[in-house]
């Protein structure tokens, strides 16, 4: 495994970085020149200084078992059939969904398990659709808002007015799905609903804990650039560009070219950074200011799939309408992912099962290639779901060349001095200095 300082030019810059892949310490200093040499000399002075902290504080990091996030499927059912969907179609006819007692005897039990964390816990209403039995969400909103911070993704075709300023008032983290500003492309990919997500950006009138999510497949790759411009003039404020994963046969026919999807993804990132600097209205795009993140401040991420081993299993877990604890949402449908049903099992059970256990071993130090790559524990190498049911789990991210782009292109943002036009100002807010030269 490679080991130790590593030095590489910044494209398109008079720039080059030094970093280490185990500890993410980096600095960025000047090309060939007398100045560049003494500041080598002073970043190895500060390297060796912090050497041993940073290592220290980065396998905590990883390696840690802090629960923060419980994703919880109140309903198997979709009202929609995206063409990518990881949960497989047979379930999401088929399933079943949760009625008020046993949610609120889940959420009881993920209380008693964490109370005595220092933070509340995050709890995501999620996959398939949650609207489908709102009445049963927005109860357990009501009742444990003061026990826990509340989420809700939604494909928005339930949505009504009345729904968003309830969940407004109770200062829910929502996210909707939109693919593109393109109602045609959009509503091929995602179920027609175009009309009732623009209906519902309107409602939320640039609520801060909105975002949009958007699947990015080789039919709407062309257009991320004109969906950041069209998502700004909504008021949006974060944005998710994510690879469609492939976790699913069916979805390995819609994954896009990964020249094209880092091209695409690049412009639209630059687009972002432009608009927030050219006007009143930041418009952030999470994964990538995640990724900006996993350099500058990588025990400030936010987003556990870029980390390795991934989250799954171990900063969060997902519970299954019928009650089933699995790594991630990622392995519903797939053989002997269950640590144990949360109406049975406790959490400490199945946080220490053999599927749980599984994910959190695979790490990129066990992964060729990614074993000697400057970039691994900035990427992570996502997503073990994905993999496994591609029977390569201990193998590289499918996306590892776009990954490759993207890290590129945030030391080239970093050495511009761009990067906090890729963050959020309550992030920026709180980052602190640990050495600087």
């Amino acid at each position: 495994m490679k080991q130790g300082l590593d030095i590489f030019n910044i494209t398109d810059t008079r720039r080059r970085a030094i970093t280490d892949a185990d500890n993410l310490f980096w600095a960025i200093l000047p090309k060939g020149s007398d100045e560049s040499s003494k500041l080598s000399r002073d970043v190895l002075r500060v390297y060796d200084k912090f050497k041993d902290s940073l290592d220290k504080n980065m396998h905590d990091f990883r390696f840690s078992k802090k629960l923060s996030a419980v994703y919880i499927n109140p309903t198997d059912k979709c009202n929609a059939s995206c063409p990518y969907c990881y949960v497989p179609p047979a379930i999401r006819k088929n399933g079943r969904s949760m009625n008020k007692e046993e949610l609120e005897f889940i959420l009881n039990k993920i209380y008693k398990h964490t109370k005595s964390a220092s933070k509340k816990m995050v709890i995501v209403f999620h996959a398939s659709e949650p609207l489908l039995v709102k009445d049963v969400v927005f109860s357990a909103i009501n009742k444990f808002k003061n026990k826990f911070l509340f989420g809700l993704q939604t494909n928005a075709l339930l949505l009504t007015k009345k729904d968003v300023d309830f969940l407004i008032k109770h200062r829910v983290g929502v996210g909707i799905s939109l693919d593109s500003q393109n109602s045609k492309i959009n509503n091929r990919l995602r179920s027609g609903n175009f009309n009732q997500v623009n209906k519902a950006l309107k409602w939320f009138n640039g609520y801060a804990g909105l975002n949009v999510i958007t699947t990015v497949t080789k039919y709407n790759v062309r257009g991320l650039e004109k969906l950041v411009r069209f998502l700004h003039k909504k008021k949006v404020s974060c944005i998710l560009l994510n690879p469609v994963r492939l976790t699913q046969k069916y979805s390995r026919k819609l994954k896009p070219d990964q020249e094209l999807l880092a091209r695409e993804f690049l412009k639209a990132v630059d687009t972002a950074i432009d608009l927030t600097i050219n006007s009143k209205r930041p418009i952030i795009i999470a994964n990538f200011a995640n990724i900006i993140l996993g350099i500058v401040s990588p025990f400030a991420r936010r987003l556990m799939c870029d980390i390795s081993p991934c989250g799954g299993g171990r900063c969060f877990f997902t519970i299954t309408a019928r009650g089933e604890m699995i790594p991630c949402g990622e392995f519903i449908g797939i053989r002997d992912s269950s640590g144990g049903n949360i109406f049975r099992d406790s959490i400490t059970k199945a946080i220490e099962s053999k599927p749980f256990k599984s994910v959190r071993g695979r790490f990129v130090e066990k992964i060729e290639e990614c074993d000697i790559c400057t970039f691994r524990n900035i990427c992570g190498s996502p997503c073990p779901a994905e993999l496994h049911a591609m029977d390569r789990f201990n193998k590289k991210a499918v996306f590892c060349e776009f990954y490759k782009k993207i890290i590129q292109h945030a030391f080239k943002l970093i050495a511009q001095g761009k990067e906090k036009h890729a963050l959020r100002k309550d992030i920026l807010g709180n980052l602190k200095y640990e050495y600087q030269l």
